[in-house]
């Protein structure tokens, strides 16, 4: 019953407000809107996202729970409550739009590897992004081969030598490496429209994203 009391209470707030926000114009985000009810009632018709609805949007499935999924919707439940209101739907998603800043999709893409919330990449951090990103591809690497990616990936990033990765540092390697950053913006962003059909966040791994 609470939750339902809490949904009940749950008021959008106006697009221009919305639009004012972030790098959706009124119309753009009214279509949003259509993209999120189709979301949110995918499963449950209340008017938020849960995370199987999530990742039906994302994959189809609302039983393929993956690691980067789980992250990306963290990410997006802004509130930490378990659900993603329209707000936090619209907010999070400009920072896909094509004219959202690189600062932004750099740090966005810095918290998807930061786990544990630590304000560093660790190792093992990185590793279990490697190890989600190949399921998901199905691809199948050695062990070794993961590993020297690994220590690659640290010895570019990693200038302090610390054996984590802070944000400058994670800054820094982005730009020598940009296509890391290609999954930060999704294009139909900018021309979206009420026929817009669903969005995509996680893109195949590519063998030069880390070996260029």
């Amino acid at each position: 019953m609470g939750c339902l009391c809490t949904k009940q209470r749950i008021k959008y707030e106006d697009p221009a407000v919305l639009a004012s926000q972030t790098y959706f114009n009124e119309a753009q985000v009214e279509a949003l809107y259509e993209l999120f009810k189709k979301l949110s009632s995918s499963l449950t018709d209340d008017g938020l996202i849960s995370k199987e609805e999530f990742q039906l949007g994302l994959f189809r499935n609302s039983k393929k729970q993956t690691l980067i999924s789980d992250r990306v919707f963290q990410l997006f439940d802004s509130k930490q409550d378990g659900v993603i209101e329209f707000e936090e739907f619209v907010r999070s998603l400009s920072v896909f739009h094509p004219e959202a800043s690189r600062a932004e999709k750099v740090a966005f893409a810095f918290q998807l590897h930061d786990m544990s919330q630590t304000g560093f990449i660790e190792r093992n951090e990185l590793k279990n992004l490697i190890l989600a990103l190949l399921e998901e591809s199905e691809l199948t690497l050695s062990d070794d081969i993961v590993e020297s990616i690994i220590d690659k990936t640290f010895k570019d990033a990693d200038t302090k030598g610390d054996g984590r990765i802070d944000i400058q540092e994670w800054d820094d390697f982005v730009t020598r490496y940009p296509s890391l950053l290609k999954t930060m913006t999704i294009p139909h962003l900018k021309d979206i429209t009420t026929a817009f059909p669903s969005f995509v966040l996680i893109s195949e791994i590519e063998d030069d994203d880390l070996n260029e």
